[in-house]
């Protein structure tokens, strides 16, 4: 998969592609045959990181509405050479779901391209989603056929149906073939017994019932043929080769071990999890840490310090993860002492895995140690890193207006749409000008959630830009639940104090 150039925050391309309100306003300004090439731009190379956490499909089809823009950049996208030959969701998810929202909007050349392309195309599970969301009965009915043809007839074929069918995200399509054609029929109702059979079947080593076997079990065990996607519906078991020193397979029995020593543990055993704790092997030292963390056993706080200094990458992750869940008028004196730049380790791993503590859980006068953590990481890692959030929620939590100059850099340049919208979140706690600033930007962005907190807190009176938005948000079908709410809220605030 390609990693995207991101563009400036400055420039039109790069305020689309970050999903910033601006970046539709900027657009419906400039010339159209620009605008249209950085939506296109946009779509057929998706810019963000993460797709399960940034949304960017409605604003994209929105903008298309807006500047009734063709869709032939996003057809040769979907039937380009690379489709023959890649079947990876993320090249075309984007694309086709935008092409959702505009067959909802009632474009139906969009609709017509996602029939095309479930029949052709190779992630054509996704264009299927869509159409189960907006086509009619008639429509999906036509497409069954073509889309029986994806699965090879015989056994193999259709056991890959029949687990299709059980992941599927929208089952409706399956239902309505299932009247029409017995093979799907016979996959639906076999597929629930799948995954119950191979519960039933699972195989691998187990723990012995005593502290000391279940220390050995984890750094030997195996998790058996099942993983915890599989007890939850949501994907395949673990490969037969998979590395059983890799990092997550050892964090997952690890995790499996600590819940295994809460059942097991007796009083007299607790110099054995000290040791363990302290000079184990990697797997057992993690599942006695957490056990231990989890116990709040006073020995807790010195074997993370140990553990966070510790030559074993693995170690030091694990000690660091478990620091964050621990709360407490003692940890956070400890983390107060980690945390401070003048004497402390405020430089070190352990040192910013305080300061992230202290912005979960610390209290108002952490503030300006959260403050100088944000500003700290800003100036070393730029606007990203997966920790970065954690220190934007808690300037917010706690109120420090010393944070409003670097949340709103944060605000612009963010990349990401999740972290900008917890930067307009705390900008909305700590900065006075929120409501007539940013929040009036937000009314535009591409995520839903900043959206309806620009709703709950713009200023309605000053920008005329803003009851129009309102109200176009409001009758919008398209719109969430929640975002019409606060939105409906706002305007009828709004009214009240006009006839004041």
């Amino acid at each position: 998969m390609f990693e995207p150039v991101i563009a400036p925050s400055a420039s039109l391309l790069g305020l689309l592609q970050r999903g910033r309100g601006d970046g539709q306003l900027h657009a419906l300004a400039a010339d159209r045959t620009e605008a249209i090439a950085a939506l296109e731009e946009c779509v057929t190379r998706d810019p963000r990181a993460d797709w399960q956490v940034e949304g960017r499909s409605l604003y994209y089809a929105r903008l298309y509405m807006e500047l009734e823009a063709p869709l032939d950049g996003i057809e040769d996208h979907l039937h380009s050479a690379e489709d023959l030959v890649s079947d990876d969701e993320c090249r075309t998810g984007l694309a086709l779901s935008v092409l959702g929202h505009l067959a909802a909007y009632g474009r139906r050349d969009a609709l017509l391209m996602l029939r095309e392309y479930a029949a052709t195309g190779a992630n054509w599970a996704w264009a299927l989603d869509e159409l189960a969301l907006r086509d009619d009965d008639r429509g999906l009915l036509l497409l069954g056929t073509a889309v029986l043809d994806h699965f090879a007839p015989g056994p193999e074929g259709d056991a890959e149906l029949r687990e299709f069918i059980r992941n599927a995200y929208e089952p409706r399509p399956w239902r309505l073939w299932a009247a029409y054609h017995p093979r799907v029929a016979a996959a639906s109702e076999h597929s629930p017994f799948d995954l119950w059979q191979r519960q039933l079947n699972r195989s691998g080593v187990t723990p012995g019932w005593s502290t000391a076997d279940v220390l050995a079990w984890a750094d030997q065990g195996d998790l058996g043929g099942l993983g915890a996607g599989d007890f939850l519906g949501r994907g395949a078991a673990p490969r037969a080769d998979e590395d059983p020193d890799a990092p997550d397979a050892v964090d997952r029995r690890a995790a499996a071990a600590a819940r295994c020593l809460t059942a097991v543990v007796r009083p007299e055993d607790r110099p054995l999890l000290l040791e363990a704790a302290r000079d184990g092997l990697p797997g057992a030292r993690r599942a006695a840490l957490r056990h231990l963390v989890d116990q709040r056993d006073p020995a807790a706080i010195g074997l993370i310090e140990a553990a966070a200094a510790d030559v074993d990458d693995r170690v030091v992750r694990a000690a660091l993860e478990l620091l964050g869940r621990m709360r407490g008028p003692e940890v956070l004196a400890h983390a107060r002492r980690w945390a401070d730049p003048v004497g402390g380790a405020a430089d070190s791993a352990l040192g910013e895995a305080a300061v992230r503590l202290l912005a979960d859980a610390g209290e108002p006068d952490d503030g300006p140690l959260v403050v100088a953590g944000l500003r700290r990481w800003v100036s070393v890692r730029g606007v990203s890193g997966c920790g970065l959030g954690s220190l934007v929620d808690g300037a917010g939590r706690l109120a420090a207006a010393d944070a409003v100059p670097v949340l709103r850099h944060i605000y612009g340049e963010a990349v990401s749409s999740e972290l900008r919208g917890r930067a307009a979140r705390a900008l909305a706690a700590t900065d006075v000008h929120f409501p007539e600033g940013p929040a009036v930007e937000c009314l535009w962005d591409c995520e839903e959630s900043t959206r309806e907190l620009a709703a709950r807190h713009v200023a309605t009176t000053g920008d005329a830009r803003v009851l129009e938005r309102l109200r176009r948000l409001a009758a919008d079908p398209a719109e969430e639940a929640e975002v019409h709410a606060a939105v409906r809220g706002r305007l009828t605030a709004a009214a009240r104090e006009f006839r004041r």
